[in-house]
């Protein structure tokens, strides 16, 4: 697929040192080039046809990458085969190229696409491409001291979390343990447990921000100690939480109503906006 000295490329493993190099020195050079990598080699099985698609030189430059993390998902029962869009980025000479890396990855057939970060134009390019935008109504909550009862046992030991997740659950934990952005959290309560994962998420330089990524286990139980979880986030550095609604089911707490909260959005038949979530994911694997 040759045009003016530029083929594109699907990326396989061999290439995950040049793409990461590619991605830490044109994407963000906060994340080091071995973060990058993980991305395009996540922790857990790979199931796709690919890493992604590159663009390269006729003498073997990367000059554009387009990384994704497929994941094979249970949605009511039916297996859904999943493509996340993780991570763009095109050199500004090449960026007349951008879309054959898109097409490339949206010309595989029978996958529902996701793509949780989207930046700048990126928003009206997937809606021209058919995507649609999920309700990420999120609430700015402060987390602040809490002292909680007898009977309430939080904690991030992975040898609890091994012991106590069950189903599910405790597959979303294997897979995702040694996920770099991946932060784990059980809730013990009368018998019963919740499982949280989140991430550190960075607003105007500062990385204070929990962001919730995933709900196990009881999320009443997690409602219910909401008091106590926040209090464990900010022992943790963490000051605030992005509550989005979708994902906790609530969001109680001092704080305010995002009025522009971060686009996330998917495209794909099979699933509704409700049945996406955030695992299997840039939002996992990277932290920036």
């Amino acid at each position: 697929m040759a045009n003016s000295g530029v083929s594109t490329h699907p990326i396989t493993p061999e290439d995950a040192a040049s793409v990461s190099e590619f991605l830490h020195e044109h994407l963000d050079d906060r994340v080091s080039s071995a973060a990058w990598k993980q991305l395009i080699l996540p922790p857990w099985k790979h199931v796709g046809p690919n890493h992604g698609f590159q663009l390269v030189t006729d003498d073997g430059v990367v000059v554009g990458a387009y990384v994704a993390i497929y994941s094979k998902r249970d949605v009511d029962g039916v297996t859904i085969d999943v493509c996340n869009l993780a991570a763009f980025c095109v050199l500004e000479a090449f960026r007349m190229h951008s879309l054959r890396l898109i097409r490339a990855l949206l010309k595989q057939p029978n996958f529902v696409f996701t793509d949780l970060s989207p930046s700048g134009n990126v928003v009206a390019m997937n809606e021209r491409l058919g995507f649609h935008r999920l309700d990420t109504a999120t609430r700015l909550v402060v987390n602040l001291p809490h002292i909680h009862g007898r009977g309430l046992r939080l904690t991030s030991d992975p040898v609890a979390l091994d012991r106590v997740l069950v189903g599910r659950d405790a597959r979303v934990y294997r897979d995702h343990r040694d996920a770099a952005a991946a932060e784990h959290l059980l809730v013990e309560r009368e018998g019963n447990y919740g499982y949280l994962m989140f991430r550190r998420d960075r607003r105007k330089g500062l990385q204070l921000f929990a962001t919730p990524l995933y709900v196990g286990g009881s999320s009443e139980c997690i409602e219910s100690s909401w008091g106590a979880v926040r209090s464990h986030l900010l022992s943790s550095g963490l000051v605030f939480t992005l509550a989005e609604h979708r994902v906790l089911g609530f969001a109680r707490g001092l704080g305010t109503t995002l009025a522009n909260p971060r686009s996330k959005m998917f495209r794909g038949s099979g699933i509704q906006a409700d049945q996406v979530d955030y695992l299997y994911s840039e939002l996992a694997l990277v932290e920036w």
